[in-house]
């Protein structure tokens, strides 16, 4: 693969909220060297739904020499307002754009689910259960390609309006995007058990439309059968509309090997099929944090975590001193495999 890839979360914002509270310059530059030196990324996926964050990792990422995704992160907004902030950032990544920073613009991820008007539902766990129902989703899946094609028509067009680099957007299969106008094919996709006999073929096939392919996102939860679950690893948590992630829903086995052993095959099947780039979600999910000396086993969230690093809420680590996580087995397997030939 030439884009050896993770996606680095500046926050995501919903409901007045971000899900990143602390967002220190100097912690995203370390993380960020830790992202080219450690993990041996060319490319990272900067993301979340505040403008001036994500151009300010995306500044530090530029100048580190990897490969910037700029990839403003809709969540339950309307048509008017994922245009807005798209037309925001798009003039942000082509200021750094024109420094000579390598940019791609991602025009946003998985607006059917995200985001109200593609899918019956009001908010995220109404839609994504529509996914769950056969016969909803017969009903549905007919009507859901137009919408999203229709409204990324409008969105290519604000975004060329400002930016002048190459062009993508994260999708999910069900969207059927056409990517007539767009530069690049890129799906997240994940794994899980329903799909496992097929998922390399299908790899196979986007790359068989031949425009370059890059999984956008892909990975997997930390504890025992997760992998099984593919995209569906945090219905494990309790969430509370405000305050964000609350608990695990019942008692699970933490499994880091499992989780390696997910990403690093998943990355195989990528490789093989000659996908041009991947970026594994995620570095650090901040909000699902590890408490290992938890009374209630439900309270380690970071078990639900789709992330290569735990995150403290109250230590720093012993790899990384300075920093407040420590790599999971996951991080050996991800640098393991980008690491350059010698």
């Amino acid at each position: 693969m030439r884009t050896k890839g993770i996606s680095y979360d500046t926050g995501f914002v919903a409901n007045g909220g971000n899900s990143r509270r602390g967002f220190d310059l100097e912690t995203v530059a370390r993380e960020l060297r830790v992202i080219r030196d450690d993990l041996h990324c060319n490319a990272v996926r900067i993301m979340g739904g505040d403008p001036a964050r994500l151009e300010a990792a995306a500044r530090i990422a530029a100048d580190l020499g990897l490969e910037v995704w700029f990839s403003p992160y809709p969540l339950e907004l309307d048509e008017d307002e994922i245009l807005a902030l798209l037309a925001d950032c798009a003039e942000r990544a082509e200021r750094l754009r024109r420094t000579g920073a390598d940019v791609v613009f991602v025009a946003g991820a998985e607006l059917s689910l995200m985001n109200r008007g593609f899918l019956p539902g009001e908010r995220v766990e109404e839609r994504v259960a529509v996914l769950l129902r056969p016969d909803l989703l017969r009903e549905h899946i007919g009507q859901v390609g137009g919408r999203v094609n229709a409204f990324l028509g409008k969105a290519v067009e604000v975004v060329r309006a400002h930016f002048g680099g190459r062009l993508t957007y994260a999708s999910v299969p069900l969207e059927q995007v056409d990517w007539t106008a767009f530069d690049i094919v890129s799906v997240d996709l994940y794994r899980s058990a329903e799909i496992a006999d097929r998922f390399a073929e299908g790899v196979r096939g986007l790359v068989a439309q031949g425009k370059p392919v890059a999984i956008t996102e892909f990975g997997s939860a930390g504890y025992r059968g997760a992998g099984d679950l593919g995209a569906h690893g945090l219905d494990v948590v309790e969430y509370d509309a405000r305050r964000g992630p609350v608990r695990l829903k019942e008692v699970r086995e933490r499994d880091e090997a499992g989780q390696a052993a997910y990403v690093r095959e998943l990355l195989e099947i990528f490789d093989a099929a000659g996908v041009d780039g991947a970026f594994v979600f995620t570095f650090a999910l901040h909000d699902h944090v590890h408490r290992p000396d938890a009374a209630d086993p439900r309270d380690d969230l970071d078990l639900a975590s789709y992330g290569v690093v735990k995150v403290y809420e109250d230590r720093l680590g012993t790899t990384y001193p300075d920093m407040p996580w420590e790599p999971k087995q996951v991080f050996g397997a991800v640098a393991d495999f980008y690491a350059p030939v010698r």
